[in-house]
């Protein structure tokens, strides 16, 4: 009986791998100069889809880097074949939130994929995505003080 039970866990579990499909990623490269802090936090939000774009908790992946002394970084990473956008922020006083001023500009170092500068409104998807088709891809943020 044991046997029988253990044979059906192992075709329920093929079953499920089976189902779930594989996605294909490449390795993207992100390089952000213009650190304003040596020792604060900085944190990276990949998004893949315009509706969720600057939309706290939508975006596909994020990341924290201690910045241990450093002006600028290089972070690998894996991310599936589309379109992408990055948005990073440097927490200055590590409250793990972008602080802003009265209208809602933040008052913390930021930057956007493509080294977007916006200057009346928050910008689009469209402005800051880029393209992960093959491997190497590079991007590269300088931060706005």
């Amino acid at each position: 009986m044991k046997a029988l039970s253990f044979c059906c866990f192992l075709l329920g579990a093929n079953l499920l791998s089976a189902a779930t499909p594989v996605v294909e990623t490449t390795s993207v490269t992100v390089v952000v100069s213009s650190l304003v802090s040596t020792t604060s936090t900085v944190r990276l939000f990949f998004y893949n889809t315009r509706e969720g774009f600057l939309k706290n908790g939508k975006w596909a992946y994020s990341k924290t880097v201690k910045s241990e002394g450093r002006r600028e970084f290089t972070l690998p990473m894996e991310l599936p074949k589309g379109e992408w956008a990055v948005v990073i922020t440097q927490d200055l006083n590590n409250n793990e939130k972008l602080d802003t001023n009265f209208i809602g500009i933040p008052t913390e170092p930021y930057g956007f994929s493509n080294n977007i500068r916006p200057t009346m409104a928050a910008p689009k998807f469209d402005e800051c995505k880029f393209l992960v088709d093959k491997p190497g891809k590079v991007v590269n943020i300088v931060l706005k003080k």
